[in-house]
């Protein structure tokens, strides 16, 4: 029996068709999908992590700028100074690489550590991450023998800043040191490792100074070889900066103050540039450049001469008899008679309270301009009671007094000038009378700097204009106020202090060859019963403050000199000495039989007036 079986009405089970064109349809999809996902959307990301799979970005380090005195002598420049920077992918054994780093450089295992740990975060894949600085070239030699053996570990160059005058321009010119982690935050230009200013001139320019880094592109193999470099960024150096300071000066007059604490200040009234700016004690700020060790910061703190202080602008003291200048200023402005007298008997009674004059036997009867030219304590008492504090409060504040000059450089102070709601908010107490006669000859609570008094002086002979000290040569002029007082008024205080320096208690200072004038000042520090000590009677904390604001004119120049000796005693026989040295370096010595060159004095208002003021004295 044949059985045939036909093919005609057979028919494959439409539902396994349409299941296996629809499984071959969704992976074609899911590729395409997959192909449009990798290429079209992240395509670009992930080209650039492939070219970062063999290349690397390195920085170049911009050359930080130059400081120069106005004469163009090196005040800071850079030299070369050897790291140890490691690359942590490249690195098979970390720990033990530190542990060699560590042998090599003498720095303790767990301090390596903890920086490398802390360091890390911020440092990208593939950059080098500094481990170790300030490697003397002697042992560079000797790790350059061995590093072949430490994948990762390399010896890099940097920019080391260097100061090669130290203690002559510290307080002004500051220090770097390596960018701190606040410092990293605030600045997403700034990269660990990053030296940046900390301190004077170095903080307060570093955007100047600093630079823009450049960019290398490195192409590496797959075991992190490099295979090329090429330059994508060139780096630009930081600006150089000239300063108005002239080294030459700024030696002799810190060889003028010698072992004394105190300030200089040399101050040109016409531009507001300061030619010199001293203050002692100083310190090396060389030390900030490399590790400081904490023996080394702890001896710098401790120092009971406080070398960080910066005594031109950070510290403020009593201004002593040099504060009547702004006093007479003051009677002027308010019409007083500068021919009226006051009678000097030695002494004041107010209440209870004696104010003495300087003077023990008193000084007679003193106009204003024989009140300057003796120093004498009582015409201001007396002139001070007439005025009130508020008066006086208004017209030192109108001065400068009180606020920051403005000088380009950190942490400046701005004195005081007490006054009736400064004594409340400060002790809750009301004024006293009493306070008033202390401010008026620069006691009491009445504070300033000496670069607040240069400032003021310079004002008297520049048309009344409050400048802006400032240190770098290029800077324009800035007017930051006007005293309130007429030119006739300024040249009567010009006058008195001519005739000071001429015959009074500045003529230390005094030379035939110049325009002179001065006033000296002695702030107290502490009383110590009614009899005023001499020096070598006190004990050094307790010796009075010794002042001499004063002003030169010779060939058509003309600067201010400021001296304030901290706990040097009289200001005529303390602080007259340096600024005759300083007046020596800028107009040189006085020739033997030199005679006045000058004629009548420039602050007259007419041709009797030396006859009038002789005949008044």
């Amino acid at each position: 029996m044949n059985i045939e079986v036909g093919s005609d009405g057979y028919h494959p089970p439409r539902i396994g068709l349409v299941f296996l064109f629809s499984l071959v349809g969704a992976l074609f999809l899911v590729f395409v999908l997959r192909l449009w996902y990798l290429q079209m959307l992240h395509g670009e990301e992930y080209a650039q992590k492939a070219h970062a799979n063999r290349t690397r970005q390195e920085r170049i380090y911009a050359t930080r700028g130059i400081i120069l005195d106005r004469k163009g002598e090196l005040l800071a420049e850079n030299r070369a100074a050897f790291v140890l920077a490691l690359i942590r992918e490249d690195c098979p054994d970390v720990p033990a690489t530190l542990a060699q780093v560590s042998q090599w450089t003498g720095t303790p295992l767990p301090l390596l550590q903890a920086k490398f740990l802390q360091d890390s975060a911020r440092v990208k894949p593939f950059q080098p991450q500094i481990i170790a600085t300030d490697i003397p070239f002697d042992m560079v030699a000797d790790i350059e023998r061995q590093i072949f053996l430490w994948p990762g570990l390399s010896v890099q160059t940097r920019q080391r800043r260097y100061y090669p005058h130290g203690l002559l321009f510290a307080h002004i010119l500051g220090y770097v040191a390596d960018a701190s982690e606040k410092e990293l935050k605030a600045d997403e230009k700034l990269a660990l490792g990053d030296i940046v200013g900390k301190q004077g001139l170095e903080l307060v320019l570093e955007k100047r100074l600093r630079g823009t880094k450049g960019q290398n592109i490195v192409e590496v193999d797959v075991l992190g070889r490099q295979l090329d470099k090429r330059q994508e960024e060139p780096p630009m150096a930081g600006e150089n900066i000239t300063l108005s300071l002239d080294i030459d000066l700024q030696k002799a007059a810190s060889d003028a103050l010698g072992e004394e604490a105190g300030a200089v200040v040399v101050l040109e009234p016409l531009t507001g540039k300061l030619r010199a700016l001293v203050t002692h004690p100083s310190y090396d700020n060389n030390m900030f450049t490399t590790t400081l060790s904490k023996k080394d910061w702890a001896a710098l703190v401790d120092d009971p001469r406080h070398p960080l202080q910066n005594r031109a602008i950070q510290s403020v003291y009593p201004p002593g008899s040099v504060w009547k200048l702004m006093m007479a200023s003051l009677f002027l402005e308010q019409k007083v008679d500068p021919r009226a007298t006051v009678h000097c008997s030695g002494q004041v009674t107010l209440g209870s309270h004696t104010f003495r004059c300087w003077k023990s036997g008193g000084h007679g009867s003193m106009n204003m301009m024989q009140s300057l030219i003796n120093s004498c304590d009582v015409y201001y008492y007396e002139m001070a009671q007439r005025m009130g504090i508020d008066n006086i409060e208004r017209f030192a504040k109108a001065c400068g007094f009180g606020s920051p000059t403005g000088i380009d450089l950190p942490h400046e102070r701005g004195g005081l000038v007490p006054g009736r709601q400064w004594k409340m908010n400060r002790f809750g107490e009301p004024w006293q009378r009493g306070e008033t006669l202390n401010v008026s000859i620069g006691q009491g609570y009445t504070l300033v700097t000496p670069v607040q008094m240069a400032v003021f002086v310079a004002s008297l002979l520049n048309d009344g204009k409050i400048l802006k000290p400032s240190l770098v040569e290029d800077e324009p002029e800035e007017v930051r106020g006007m005293l309130p007082i007429p030119q006739n008024q300024r040249n009567f205080i010009l006058e008195g202090m001519r005739v000071t320096a001429t015959s009074g208690t500045a003529r230390r200072i005094n030379r035939p060859d110049a325009v002179m004038g001065g006033k000296t000042g002695t702030a107290q520090v502490v009383r110590i019963g009614d009899r005023r000590l001499k020096k070598h009677e006190m004990a050094y904390q307790h010796r009075d403050h010794a002042w001499l604001v004063s002003f030169g004119i010779k060939d058509g120049k003309t600067y201010v000199v400021v001296v304030m000796v901290e706990h040097g005693g009289g200001g005529s026989s303390n602080a007259g000495p340096v600024v005759a040295k300083v007046y020596e370096s800028l107009f040189g010595p006085i020739q033997a039989g030199s005679k006045t060159s000058q004629g009548p004095s420039p602050f007259s208002n007419n041709p009797d007036a030396d006859q009038r003021r002789r005949t008044a004295q």
